[in-house]
């Protein structure tokens, strides 16, 4: 099936599967492990659609400690160590649609990867929950955007253009790449790269708010037909 798309930008979180709350529960034991206790202060943080290092930032803002690289490094560090156990408690799910979309990208040798604002160990663990973490590259030359590529989203779109024109061996026309996410966020910081974006209704946003934000096209999941034309998969059975 033809598509008038030769690269795929996936995000994870809401996207491809939801976690339970077990990011923000690892965050919030990282952070009391480098801060003391807290309670509540991060209860207005919204993560959806954010970098992991933009929410470092704003919630050692908001605990009143000063921000820097390597305090962020360590928190980061400890977050991974607190979501390996965390993955495992109940409420994780593989979205619907997403396992048929990636065997056919897969299936068709499509330029994919992963545009996301988690770090590389935190998308793999995600991933790695669901059995999802084999559909990626995870090496060098992987088509891909995370947060180590920049605290703002678009930076991260632009890393995995980048990473895309590499591995295809030219420089990539942004149209030429379709971002797949579930927020606000994610339409803008496609849009500022560039690229048109597929949003999916699987997150905290309701297809009509994904409309307002300006997605390209959107869907309730990825099992939707027009999601799966979209991808270059064959309509179901």
């Amino acid at each position: 099936m033809t598509t008038p798309f030769q690269v795929y930008l996936l995000d994870v979180d809401g996207t491809l599967v939801h976690c339970g709350g077990a990011g923000r529960r690892s965050l919030e034991r990282s952070l009391a492990d480098h801060c003391g206790p807290f309670d509540g202060a991060l209860a207005g943080l919204h993560l959806d659609g954010m970098t992991d290092r933009l929410i470092v930032r704003e919630a050692l803002g908001l605990l009143g400690y000063p921000f820097s690289d390597e305090r962020c490094d360590d928190v980061l560090a400890r977050y991974l160590v607190h979501l390996e156990g965390e993955i495992a408690a109940p409420g994780y799910e593989v979205l619907p649609g997403v396992v048929e979309a990636l065997e056919a990208l897969r299936a068709r040798a499509a330029a994919y990867g992963l545009c996301t604002g988690n770090v590389v160990g935190g998308a793999r663990v995600k991933l790695a929950r669901g059995g999802l973490d084999g559909y990626f590259d995870w090496g060098p030359r992987a088509i891909a955007g995370f947060a180590s590529d920049g605290e703002a989203r678009e930076r991260i779109v632009l890393a995995a253009l980048r990473r895309a024109s590499a591995r295809l061996g030219r420089s990539l026309d942004p149209r030429e790449a379709l971002v797949v996410g579930d927020t606000p966020r994610d339409v803008d910081a496609a849009h500022l790269a560039g690229c048109p974006v597929l949003g999916v209704a699987t997150g905290r946003y309701a297809a009509a708010a994904l409309r307002a934000a300006g997605a390209d096209f959107v869907v309730p999941t990825l099992a939707d037909p027009e999601a799966r034309r979209l991808l270059g998969a064959p309509p179901p059975p």
